[in-house]
C-alpha cells in the first residue's frame, strides 16, 4: 500500500531485479580487472573522462581533459591522472583524502562507447613525477594514481539517444545564461557580469595550465 501522493517507488533488490531481469551475457563478460590492450586503446584515444568521488561531504563528479592520451597507463592496474589547476576548490582531492575509491567515465569525441574504471586513488606529489606530466612547463599540482579495480565498456545507447557528437544538435553559447550573469545574480550583484564576462576569455587563455 501506499498514499495516493506518493508515487511508486524500488524500495528493495528483489523488487528492483524483477523489474529489469536479469542482465546479458556480454554485459557481465566485458568487466575485467585490469587494463586489457583492447580497453588500452580507448585510454589512449580520450582527451577527456568524468571523475567521481566520494566524501564526508556527499559525491562529486568532475570533468578533466587534456590532449588525448593525458591518462598514462603504468601498467595493467595501475592509471595516472595530472590534476591541472582549477578554481581550488579541490572537492574530488577532498574527497580521496577521506574516502579512496573513485570512478571514471573516458569520452572519446564521434565514439558512442565510453570506458568505466572502478579503483581507489591516492594523491602523488612527488616533483620528478610532476615534471612529467608539464605542460607549456607547467606542472599538475598533483597527480592521482588510480589502482585499477574493474574495467568495461558501456554501450553506445546513450551517446546515440542524445546525439550528442551530432554538429546539428549543438547548442548556441548565447542561449544561456553567461557564467557573468549566473555569478552576479548568485552573488547577489557582489560580481559584475559584464566585467567578468569580458575578462573571462584572456583568463581563460592565459591560466588554462
Amino acid at each position: 500500500m501506499h498514499a495516493d501522493n506518493e508515487p511508486l517507488h524500488i524500495t528493495d533488490m528483489a523488487a528492483l531485479e524483477r523489474l529489469y531481469g536479469v542482465p546479458v551475457a556480454a554485459s557481465i563478460s566485458k568487466e575485467i580487472d585490469h587494463i586489457h590492450p583492447h580497453y588500452r586503446a580507448f585510454i589512449e584515444a580520450s582527451p577527456f573522462l568524468a571523475l567521481a568521488t566520494s566524501g564526508p561531504a556527499g559525491l562529486d563528479v568532475s570533468p578533466r581533459g587534456d590532449p588525448r592520451g593525458f591518462v598514462e597507463i603504468r601498467d595493467e592496474k595501475t592509471l595516472l591522472l595530472p590534476d591541472r589547476r582549477g578554481n581550488n576548490r579541490i572537492d574530488s582531492l577532498r574527497n580521496i583524502v577521506s574516502n579512496p575509491n573513485v570512478a571514471l567515465l573516458f569520452l572519446i569525441p564521434g565514439i558512442g562507447e565510453t570506458l568505466r574504471v572502478n579503483g581507489r586513488a591516492r594523491i602523488l606529489i612527488d616533483p620528478a613525477l610532476l615534471l612529467r606530466f608539464a605542460i607549456d612547463d607547467k606542472p599538475p599540482r598533483s597527480v592521482l594514481e588510480i589502482h585499477v579495480e574493474t574495467v568495461f565498456f558501456q554501450c553506445s545507447r546513450a551517446i546515440l539517444r542524445s546525439r550528442l557528437w551530432d554538429a546539428a544538435q549543438h547548442v548556441e553559447r548565447s542561449s544561456l545564461p553567461s557564467l557573468g550573469t549566473i555569478l552576479q545574480d548568485l552573488s547577489g550583484r557582489q560580481i559584475d557580469a559584464k566585467h567578468y564576462d569580458s575578462e573571462l576569455p584572456e583568463r581563460l587563455k592565459t591560466t588554462i595550465y
